[in-house]
């Protein structure tokens, strides 16, 4: 777990020009509290429990009597609570007198407004109005959070570009098998390159939570397609092969590296498939000169606007109604981080594209017949330096057997 940095946390507070942090839970309702504070998710509590960090000044704890050393070894005023009354009590004692250059304190909570971004809506609403009554404004912490829990430390960048190698190598390794197998009349499945993949990573130190994407035809078609031994697809001559994979170093602080490429089973790639692959290969690099241009420029980016680049691409060629998911998720210890995702589809994501974080960017076309994706991932450095990572950009389907 992170240790537990207050100078760091009114450090952000200040930079996102909030009052104070309000972090509760109940029974493990929000785990983003628990990562925030440094606290052991294997320790028992039952009983709901409070921490509201202000800009300045000493934290405040409220504590059930039951559990009093719930928040212990975290500084701070402590307030004991035994009936509900004595809850609703102390929550307006941990809001009280907020010092706010705006009059109405402004106070971070993990709620998402008209649940917007369901990832970080943790609070549910009885606790928002109690919040409210107080007289604050509530705020979504969102970017704050980010801070602490999308952030990398310079090991974990280190980390990503050795994933990264590792990830991008298993795709050489896939168009020579597959290259060998139609030399040698074999028709390898689906699997048999899951197979491949999963060895890859076991060879080279990496681990992921879930086997690749090997989709061929229609299958590449679903963009959360998984084959299953027993019902996968053969991969013949003429067939077009979406691979999706993602892993990270089997290290503690190991981050994901997660990519997407093409490939034809042909010596020369039909142009049905050609130009649907130009306009996602086009739609990447839109979402990626935005986050180069705006970080070169000083200039604030959300997620949602990374998102829009890339989607006004699909829909200006006429395939809008054919990219069905977003352009990109936020990357961490998990291969979905809680950071900001390129999102103005499922949701509209207004978190900030932060320093030191890391995203796919990952449009797609899918029709019935076939589908086309292409993944990279972007790297924001401390000093706003963009970086793709995984090998250089596909241009083009590999065609397998040229």
């Amino acid at each position: 777990m992170p240790h537990f940095d207050l100078p760091a946390i009114q450090s952000a507070l200040a930079q996102f020009d909030l009052d104070a942090w309000l972090l509760a839970d109940f029974r493990g309702s929000n785990p983003l509290a628990a990562t925030v504070l440094g606290l052991d998710p294997a320790a028992h509590r039952t009983r709901r429990w409070l921490y509201v960090i202000p800009r300045q000044g000493t934290p405040k704890k409220l504590v059930h009597r039951i559990e009093p050393a719930a928040l212990a070894g975290l500084p701070g005023d402590e307030r004991i609570y035994l009936t509900w009354q004595d809850f609703q009590a102390g929550v307006a004692w941990t809001l009280v007198d907020l010092p706010s250059d705006l009059g109405q304190p402004r106070v971070a909570l993990e709620y998402s407004p008209r649940n917007m971004i369901p990832y970080i809506s943790r609070i549910d609403g009885g606790l928002l109005e109690l919040v409210r009554d107080c007289g604050v404004e509530p705020v979504s912490s969102g970017n704050l959070l980010q801070e602490f829990e999308a952030t990398w430390t310079p090991e974990q960048w280190q980390l990503h570009l050795q994933a990264a190698q590792g990830t991008n190598a298993a795709y050489d390794r896939v168009w020579r098998f597959l290259r060998e197998a139609a030399a040698s009349g074999h028709e390898p499945r689906e699997t048999d390159v899951q197979d491949l993949i999963m060895n890859h990573f076991a060879e080279h130190g990496l681990i992921t939570d879930h086997p690749p994407i090997v989709g061929v035809g229609p299958h590449a078609g679903d963009p959360h397609y998984a084959p299953m031994r027993g019902a996968d697809s053969a991969i013949r001559a003429g067939d077009l092969v979406l691979v999706d994979l993602w892993a990270k170093v089997d290290h503690p602080r190991g981050v994901y590296s997660d990519l997407t490429r093409m490939g034809y089973m042909g010596q020369q790639v039909p142009e049905k498939y050609a130009a649907v692959f130009a306009i996602v290969a086009a739609a990447r690099d839109a979402a990626i000169a935005l986050v180069t241009t705006r970080f070169d420029t000083g200039q604030q980016l959300a997620g949602w606007e990374v998102d829009q680049a890339a989607r006004q691409v699909i829909v200006d060629a006429g395939y809008g109604a054919a990219f069905v998911h977003r352009t990109g998720h936020n990357i961490g210890t998990s291969t979905h981080g809680n950071g900001a995702n390129m999102d103005n589809l499922e949701t509209r994501d207004e978190r900030r594209v932060l320093r030191r974080t890391c995203f796919s960017v990952e449009p797609g076309i899918y029709l019935p017949e076939f589908g086309i994706r292409s993944e990279v991932n972007v790297y924001v450095d401390k000093d706003g330096q963009v970086h793709v990572t995984g090998g250089d950009l596909q241009r083009q389907i590999v065609p397998i057997l040229a």
